[in-house]
């Protein structure tokens, strides 16, 4: 019998090119927070602090290294030195806000946000083996109990912060400089968003390269807008809480792909002339 996977797949392309479109889910998840105040809380709690933390970093940078570094890109980019010099100042803004993210432990916000939303979409048989949930409670977010294993919504790395440090060079580059040194790092940071939907997968280190490998460029483009918005002054924070929960409405929709994939009709096996009038049974009787 014919593979029919082939055929399901094609004829589910169009829910495809929808998902492909993952630049868009990070916008999307700032609507969805804001338009669920059950989520709300979740930003108080610990990021209006920090918030507060990271303005004052950025007001420190702003103040001592933005005039040094503008006058450093005067030599190679002109005019446009003024605007390449800001993404650079909030470049280095942006790794000491990393570092200062591990310090307050913010992840296990960003957790509770990821899984909160998966809830709310439906998938809780998703969530639910991984950590205690509070069925009888009135919303997604307060039904949110303890995790029952490690919980991490993007592990940190120091990989990841000496390349950032080490591509942002690339803004000197006039032009493409700055476009190339945000695509690369995105590419990096793309798949990371992912990292407690492949946990709650079970997916082994080589199933997971495959899963990135796959959605390759289309981790690019949602680490590209997610890293655009975290450069944002004063709601860098905010935008990182947001893309979370983008990132899992991203996740609904590739297991209502998978759903759907799974659910679609098996066409029947194509078989030849032959077999569609088939010969009258063998008789040995002469008469």
């Amino acid at each position: 019998m014919p593979d029919s996977r082939p055929i399901a797949a094609a004829a589910l392309q169009p829910i495809r090119n929808v998902v492909s479109a993952s630049f868009l889910y990070p916008f999307k998840g700032i609507y969805y927070f804001l338009a669920h105040r059950e989520f709300w809380p979740l930003f108080g709690r610990q990021l209006i602090p920090l918030t507060v933390i990271s303005l004052v970093i950025l007001g420190i940078l702003f103040t001592f290294t933005y005039l040094p570094q503008v006058a450093f890109l005067l030599i190679f980019h002109g005019p446009t030195a003024w605007f390449n010099a800001v993404f650079l100042v909030l470049g280095e803004g942006q790794v000491l806000v990393a570092l200062l993210f591990e310090a307050f432990m913010v992840d296990e916000t960003l957790v509770n946000v990821f899984d909160a939303t998966l809830i709310r979409e439906g998938l809780v048989d998703l969530v639910s083996p991984s950590r205690i949930l509070f069925h009888d409670a009135p919303n997604a977010v307060k039904r949110l109990g303890k995790p029952t294993s490690a919980a991490v919504y993007s592990p940190f790395s120091f990989r990841q912060i000496a390349e950032f440090v080490l591509f942002l060079p690339l803004n000197l580059i006039p032009v493409i400089g700055t476009p190339f040194f945000l695509v690369l790092t995105g590419a990096r940071a793309g798949p990371f968003h992912h990292w407690r939907y492949f946990k709650l997968l079970g997916l082994t280190k080589k199933e997971r390269k495959e899963a990135i490998r796959r959605r390759g460029w289309k981790y690019t483009w949602f680490g590209t807008v997610a890293l655009l918005l975290q450069l944002v002054p004063v709601l860098s924070m905010f935008f990182l809480l947001t893309t979370a929960c983008g990132s899992a409405l991203w996740v609904v929709k590739l297991e209502e792909q998978k759903r759907l994939i799974a659910e679609a009709p098996v066409p029947a096996p194509t078989t030849g002339a032959d077999e569609e009038n088939p010969p009258p049974p063998y008789s040995d009787d002469p008469i």
